[in-house]
């Protein structure tokens, strides 16, 4: 896949999980009544304002967006997979969910093991890797290649 077709299809995807993630979150919390943890408002604190970013990234065709989405989707994975390894019991007690909400309950567990963490990782996972893929695709147009 030459350059120009990982720009063409990177950032519309990026913008796509991350729509498809607020949206999922949104309808989570609003239509089936599920409170978000304080993990979970972290992670909605770094997903959300990527579709704006991506959004504008994309209208503007900004070279340099995978600068400005890159460092929201690296934190927003490790907040989500730390979350996720709660929710598994690998760290135990939360202390950062002390009050409110705790952190380890599971509303959804689909097939065993996605939780709603798990489905942000997912999220950030992706948009991360369609964020670096664009920034190798504008490097390799820069050069030439």
């Amino acid at each position: 896949m030459n350059s120009e077709k990982i720009i063409r299809y990177g950032v519309p995807f990026a913008l796509l999980v991350a729509f498809t993630a607020v949206t999922g979150s949104l309808y989570y919390s609003e239509i089936a009544g599920f409170v978000p943890c304080r993990l979970c408002w972290y992670q909605r604190v770094l997903m959300y304002p990527l579709v704006i970013i991506i959004l504008i990234g994309l209208i503007e065709q900004d070279e340099i967006l995978p600068n400005y989405v890159l460092p929201f989707s690296l934190i927003g994975m490790g907040v989500s997979g730390y979350h996720y390894m709660l929710q598994l019991g690998i760290f135990g007690d939360a202390g950062v969910c002390a009050i409110g909400v705790p952190c380890n309950i599971r509303y959804i567990n689909y097939a065993g093991f996605i939780t709603i963490p798990l489905m942000a990782l997912t999220a950030f996972i992706l948009i991360t890797i369609a964020m670096l893929a664009v920034k190798w695709a504008y490097g390799r147009l820069e050069i030439g290649d």
